[in-house]
């Protein structure tokens, strides 16, 4: 029972006493979220490809 009490007061806490963001603002925030995670993608992919690049032209260097 301590496991439904504590749902309740969980859900209850979150209704009652968190201050949510306006819907614009939540709009705002998750393009905001979106753009950044597709340009700091981008930048990982960028540096996985250099990477990619270096190792290849090293054990190229080997043989």
């Amino acid at each position: 029972m301590k496991l439904i009490k504590y749902i309740r007061d969980a859900f209850s806490e979150l209704k009652n006493n968190v201050s949510w963001p306006s819907w614009v603002d939540g709009q705002k925030l998750t393009v905001i979220v979106a753009v950044f995670s597709i340009l700091f993608s981008l930048a990982i992919f960028g540096v996985d490809q250099a990477f990619n690049s270096l190792i290849k032209n090293a054990l190229n260097l080997l043989k």
